[in-house]
């Protein structure tokens, strides 16, 4: 983080006792605080509860966060502004992301873990980052209308619509931006190869019925963490603390409890700080307020202290930074691709496209990865090399051009490399923009 960032919060707990043990509980993507409503009356009474919103989620100000570690970041800001040290951690999805990180390179902080709809890595990048395009070109209302089918069972939503309503109108109520630096952060976030460092006592808590992040990823997570347990909920979905609540809340309060007197005491220790002043709102009545700042897009970029200087980082160094970023901006099933098919012809100028390309130029810090899709761009159209054209298009989306900037850059195109050379141009974008912001169906 450039500066230090909070995020906005509420805390609950008992009046007689502001020392009482801390436990956080982070939101899911799309979601408030208001997620874990019915929760806070059990668990309110034994611990000091903090809940927090995503930056441009509820209130918050709109200020994206494109990486799971600088959500981390921003929350351990928030708790030290609190003075609180020591802490307990429950966190659903994009929070169970923040979970595993804090675990990973803040283990002293964590005294235990809950992981809620959590997997080691979510779904695919690809699938995140096409999202991302997908809210630029035609907002979040598609997105917001089709979240209780993914977020809940179906009876669940026929016998609660106003909890299927009112996760719609909370989804239409992020800002659009935030939304899409949050997809970023679940683009790029995988713990595969961390699992087996995290060392605190940890719950692993899933949906029986969950199509989000099936049952099969709570499992690796049992798996590769060393003191991890599972527990399935039944007929719950993606977000089991709504939908089956009493069952998730006795749950927590378990392992919670149980951690605590393993540790012996002292663990997860608050200050006296005054809580916000934030009324309550029952999940079915709750609606977040949107934010004031305009969108903003943010776009992951490699900064000057990633980058080695001149001569300073090795072939396999330069090889490495290469495809992490060939693979965000052109997508890892392009990359599979083209990889599994190099042989004994082209697998040396495909390692000199990923280290020189992507490694050096593309990684390079001087303009952001937006200004050099529009020089991509127009480079392609003017040469005619239309194949290339389409997949930097498709690559344009990704790095944050909307449709309609990208119209912009083609006529550009027009007038200084030639209207025939435009005009395929524009042939090949608009096949691929109507294919990749068509709503899904």
């Amino acid at each position: 983080m450039s500066e230090t960032t909070t995020l906005q919060h509420r805390i609950d707990g008992p009046e007689d006792n502001p020392g009482a043990p801390v436990l956080v509980l982070g939101p899911s993507l799309g979601t408030t605080w208001h997620m874990w409503d019915r929760q806070i009356p059990a668990l309110s009474r034994r611990w000091r509860v903090l809940r927090y919103d995503l930056p441009g989620h509820g209130g918050s100000p709109a200020r994206p966060a494109s990486a799971v570690e600088d959500l981390a970041d921003r929350l351990l800001a928030t708790l030290d502004l609190l003075g609180v040290d020591r802490f307990h951690y429950a966190g659903c999805s994009l929070g169970a992301a923040v979970g595993i990180d804090l675990a990973l390179r803040h283990p002293q902080r964590v005294a235990g873990l809950a992981l809620v709809s959590a997997a080691p890595r979510f779904g695919s990048a690809d699938a995140y980052r096409q999202r991302g395009v997908m809210v630029r070109a035609n907002g979040l209302d598609p997105i917001a209308t089709a979240v209780p089918e993914r977020w809940f069972t179906p009876a669940f939503v026929a016998a609660q619509p106003a909890i299927a309503d009112w996760a719609v109108r909370m989804v239409r109520t992020t800002e659009p931006g935030c939304y899409i630096a949050a997809c970023e952060a679940l683009a790029d976030f995988d713990a595969t190869g961390g699992l087996a460092r995290v060392g605190v006592p940890t719950l692993v808590l899933a949906g029986a019925e969950d199509q989000v992040t099936p049952p099969a990823d709570a499992r690796v997570l049992v798996a590769g963490i060393p003191d991890a347990r599972l527990a399935l909920v039944p007929g719950a979905a993606h977000l089991a603390p709504i939908e089956q609540p009493a069952a998730v809340t006795d749950l927590l309060a378990r392992h919670f409890a149980a951690a605590e007197r393993s540790a012996g005491p002292g663990p997860a220790r608050a200050s006296g700080a005054p809580r916000p002043a934030v009324p309550p709102q029952p999940p079915a009545q709750a609606q977040a307020a949107p934010a004031a700042a305009p969108p903003v897009v943010p776009v992951a970029e490699l900064g000057p202290a990633e980058r080695p200087g001149p001569g300073a980082d090795t072939r396999a160094e330069q090889y490495e930074r290469g495809m992490r970023v060939r693979r965000q901006v052109l997508g890892d099933a392009h990359v599979d691709r083209v990889t599994a098919d190099a042989d004994d012809v082209t697998a040396d100028f495909q390692d000199l496209v990923t280290r020189y390309a992507w490694g050096d130029v593309w990684s390079r810090p001087g303009i952001d990865r937006r200004t050099r899709s529009v020089v991509t761009l127009t480079a392609l159209a003017s040469r005619g090399h239309l194949e290339e054209l389409a997949l930097h298009t498709r690559a344009a989306l990704r790095n944050g051009l909307t449709p309609a900037e990208i119209t912009e850059v083609l006529l550009h195109t027009a007038v200084y490399c030639g209207v025939p050379a435009a005009s395929s141009a524009f042939a090949v974008a608009q096949g691929v923009i109507r294919e990749e912001t068509a709503p899904e169906g």
